[in-house]
């Protein structure tokens, strides 16, 4: 798939001694995830999000929480410990979100075990889309898509150069964590090439708002990845990545809570193996051919050795797809830009207990295939229409003859509208339908939930079935107020209606969890505004959401309602000031045995120096303090609280 980036590109003249001339050349927004497809954000009916490396590394996050958890309309639930971290999309968690790393799907989830497997520092872009993403994407995108796009040799390399490396090195005083990575990269012409090697330390329990630890939060990570590219021709180019993530620690098995008689403490082992090989073919001068073949596959397993009593869990989650997607350019009587496709995926899963099979995490497999198309016509110079087709057919197959299998079809269309009155606007509206097939879990799992309840399986699940009606408008404009200056807004609003919601039922009298089927709906709205003037910049999000069941009781993955803002100054060449600030409003919508959720209020502040020129002309230093106010605060519906102050530093240098 072709790359896609968002660039600040600055050029310093110096006049005189204290003098200073800043240009900066602000490039478009670009989308491939909307679309599986380069594509201008003004050009694009969705509802998206994009940080590119220079705003993720001036973050300095140590999960993922850190680095997009502020993002209108995107919540990480799970708390504080990383290793337990899901993502939320207006209300839509975890397995309604499809997660997408260089390309391929991400798609293992259990209950309290996280679904991020990455170190942030490997990361070059983060792209979220939200809302109903089934025509393109398939199962799971009823909330959208979080796409993690890792960094490349021509990411790192200045120009004119063939080979080089940076090291990193950071502190953050909560936890006494310690991080450091080494990146050596190289590009020969034909063939470029990235090895990376990254670790985190906690030395100390993190500490809450409160002052007390977080206990057994002391999990360390390390984690590498080789990258090899080879382009014989222009347009024609191969690429294989191999990566590995590791945590590993005590804590309790349901971490995002406190270790007791009904949540073990385990000893930890994690790790994933990804490997993703893609091929992507655009011959110069063709319409009709701009190929993109990816081949993906991920390994899991994790292994929790209970402290108090000898019991040894494992659980094994291992992914295969194949993705073919094509775009072509038509002259149909009116422009058409098509893209379309075919996927095929095989999850299987294996959850042990003392090397017997573990009931609770049953042995079974899943498929999918799918065929999708998608068309964009302008019909006239300033008006798009955009419609797409999926269709898909999976099968669940448990590994137990007393067990049924499970296979269905599936439509998802789409259809929207992409309106430019003018080259500085646009206004665009979208109808969509997505759905999320059972997952193995929900399906199979039995045996003990926890000490007197007990998973009661139910093959009888159907799919969560969403029809999601979405309307919104962007405007970005370059010399607005100043010569070099850049204001964007955008703000949509959004309705779903969700047929068989999957829940999670536990029934304490009767002593049963299983997962049934219910009716809802959601809606809410976001916006995001973001003005730089060169010299300063301010930006601010939005995001309102709510939802309720057919019933009338309020859902219980519905966050808080939450405002962002962020100031900073640019005094001097290559020196970044800044400030963020969060206002989340108290959470009283919440299901019947719901515990509301107390509202709070954050400032994070952060400095970063680029000197550019000189001895440390290749050093980046970023210092920074999260939570200055050392606010004791949860993200609802979390059981445990936050992060509290802490301080940070991390020194680049690239060679």
């Amino acid at each position: 798939m072709r790359r896609t980036a968002i660039s600040i590109a600055a050029t310093i003249a110096a006049s005189g001694a204290a003098a200073q001339d800043v240009t900066f050349v602000l490039d478009p927004i670009f989308l491939e995830t909307a679309f599986r497809d380069q594509r201008a954000l003004l050009d694009t009916p969705v509802s998206a999000s994009v940080r590119t490396r220079e705003e993720l590394q001036n973050r300095q996050a140590s999960d993922i929480q850190g680095l997009i958890g502020d993002m209108p309309g995107v919540t990480i639930y799970g708390g504080p410990r990383a290793i337990s971290q899901e993502p939320n999309i207006r209300g839509f968690r975890d397995q309604q979100i499809v997660l997408r790393f260089d390309g391929g799907r991400f798609n293992y989830s259990q209950g309290h075990r996280g679904r991020f497997f990455i170190d942030p520092d490997l990361l070059r872009r983060v792209e979220v889309v939200r809302g109903g993403g089934s025509t393109l994407y398939g199962s799971g995108a009823l909330g959208g898509v979080i796409a993690f796009e890792t960094v490349d040799a021509a990411d790192l390399l200045a120009p004119g150069q063939t080979m080089g490396a940076r090291i990193k090195l950071g502190y953050d005083s909560n936890g006494a964590q310690w991080s450091g990575s080494t990146t050596v990269f190289a590009d020969w012409g034909d063939w470029d090439a990235l090895l990376f090697l990254g670790g985190r330390n906690i030395g100390d329990d993190l500490e809450d708002g409160s002052g007390g630890a977080i206990p057994f939060s002391q999990i360390d990570q390390a984690s590498g990845m080789l990258k090899l590219g080879y382009q014989p021709t222009e347009g024609n180019r191969l690429e294989l990545s191999y990566s590995i993530f590791e945590d590993e620690g005590q804590t309790a098995a349901n971490s995002n809570g406190i270790p007791n008689a009904s949540n073990p403490l385990v000893d930890r082992e994690a790790r994933t193996r990804n490997l993703r090989l893609s091929w992507d073919y655009a011959p110069e001068g063709s319409d009709l051919v701009d190929l993109s073949v990816l081949f993906h596959a991920d390994w899991l397993k994790i292994t929790e050795d209970r402290v108090s009593a000898p019991r040894r869990d494992e659980t094994r989650y291992d992914t295969l797809g194949l993705e073919i997607t094509n775009r072509s350019k038509l002259d149909l009587g009116l422009p058409v830009d098509l893209v379309y496709g075919l996927s095929a995926l095989r999850d299987t899963q294996e959850g042990l207990r003392d090397g017997a099979p573990r009931p609770a995490f049953p042995d079974a497999e899943a498929t999918t295939f799918g065929a999708f198309a998608e068309a964009t016509a302008s019909l006239t110079p300033g008006l798009d229409l955009i419609a797409g087709l999926r269709f898909d057919r999976y099968e669940r197959r448990p590994d137990d003859a007393g067990l049924q299998d499970v296979s269905n079809e599936f439509w998802s269309p789409r259809i929207g509208l992409s309106y430019r009155p003018t080259a500085d606007w646009q206004i665009y509206g979208n109808i969509a339908r997505a759905y999320r097939a059972p997952s193995l879990t929900e399906l199979y799992n039995s045996g003990m939930h926890f000490p007197g309840n007990f998973f009661v399986p139910n093959p009888d699940l159907d799919p969560e079935d969403s029809t999601q009606v979405e309307i919104g408008a962007r405007f970005e404009r370059g010399g607005l107020w100043r010569e070099g200056d850049r204001l964007a807004f955008s703000v949509s609003a959004y309705h779903a209606d969700v047929d068989d919601y999957i829940e999670q039922v536990v029934n304490i009298p009767g002593g049963t969890t299983s997962f049934g089927n219910v009716d809802g709906k959601l809606w809410g709205l976001e916006a995001e505004l973001d003005y730089d003037a060169q010299d300063w910049f301010i930006g601010a999000g939005l995001g309102i959401a709510r939802g309720q069941r057919e019933d009338g009781q309020w859902l219980g993955s519905i966050p808080q309602d939450r405002l962002t803002a962020s100031f900073g100054l640019r005094p001097v060449a290559g020196l970044e000031l800044g400030a963020r600030a969060t206002f989340a409003k108290r959470q009283d919508r919440v299901p019947a045995a719901g515990t509301p959720g107390a509202g709070y209020e954050l400032l994070d502040l952060y400095a970063t120096w680029a000197p550019g020129a000189g001895p440390l002309g290749d050093m980046v230093l970023r210092v920074g303090v999260d939570n200055l106010f050392d606010r004791a605060y949860t993200i609802y519906p979390n059981g445990l609280e936050q992060v509290g102050r802490s301080f940070n530093i991390s020194t680049t240098f690239t060679f």
